[in-house]
């Protein structure tokens, strides 16, 4: 782990990747070259096909302190939301939602402004229990890009969408994990142990099955849902060496290794 500030860090471990935003002496905020970099990265993971979780996380104390607020106001015709000529932060969080392997983000510390919905793109989110939440849009005057305004909803409710996009109220990790912005809550010395847990049990499971329900279900989420293309993935998934394997260590009482195919 360095000091310096740099684009965020991919490494990888056997099946596990690891990103790693890096610029904590200001939070982790992200840059526009950050930006870039997130999209080539995740653009890796996703061809890589040995890898089958990843974990998203920050260095230092934060998360992320969100975008550069002074980016957003030295150039205010940015892109911020999707369809325009460069790699916008709405096209990150859209590639980061889609990955085709789940994401755990790794809640080191607080997490604020645009990496909140950053978190909510990912499948799960392991906390620490001293961290906090703020989305500041409606104190800053900016109106939030539409597909984080329907992650919002569709992850934490209505009402409690309402309440943080329009209060900009701070939430603490105790309510946070009863909102269900956090899938768990954990001691700061504990949290290396609890995602490292669930990216190893999930790096276990079939691949093939995993990633497709995945997709089933971040479509129903959004109200996308493609019956006929989530009836194609079963069926792909049903005449599989893996379901073969799998049924097979369950006959024999022992742990399935599958291949992904």
């Amino acid at each position: 782990m360095t000091e310096e500030a740099t684009t965020p860090i991919l490494t990888r471990q056997g099946a596990i990747a690891t990103l790693r935003l890096n610029r904590p002496r200001h939070l982790n905020r992200i840059e526009p070259d950050d930006l870039l970099a997130l999209g080539k990265l995740l653009a890796e993971v996703e061809a890589d096909q040995s890898l089958r979780v990843l974990v998203f996380t920050g260095t230092g104390r934060a998360f992320s302190a969100g975008y550069h607020l002074g980016d957003l106001a030295n150039r205010p015709d940015a892109a911020v939301t999707t369809g325009g000529p460069q790699l916008s932060f709405e096209d990150v969080a859209s590639l980061l939602e889609n990955l085709r392997v789940p994401v755990i983000c790794r809640l080191n510390g607080g997490v604020y402004g645009g990496s909140t919905d950053l978190a909510l793109c990912c499948d799960f989110r392991i906390g620490v229990d001293s961290m906090e939440m703020f989305m500041p849009a409606a104190r800053l005057g900016i109106h939030y890009y539409p597909s984080g305004m329907l992650r919002y909803a569709s992850r934490l409710g209505l009402n409690n969408a309402k309440r943080l996009f329009l209060t900009a109220e701070k939430l603490q990790a105790p309510e946070l994990l009863a909102i269900g912005y956090i899938t768990q809550m954990v001691p700061a010395e504990g949290l290396d142990a609890a995602v490292d847990a669930l990216a190893t049990r999930i790096a276990a499971m079939a691949p093939l099955a995993v990633q497709g329900m995945k997709r089933g279900l971040n479509e129903i989420a959004r109200g996308e849902f493609d019956a006929a293309g989530c009836a194609a993935r079963a069926k792909a998934s049903q005449q599989s060496e893996d379901v073969k394997e799998g049924l097979a260590a369950f006959r024999e009482k022992r742990d399935p290794v599958f291949q992904g195919r």
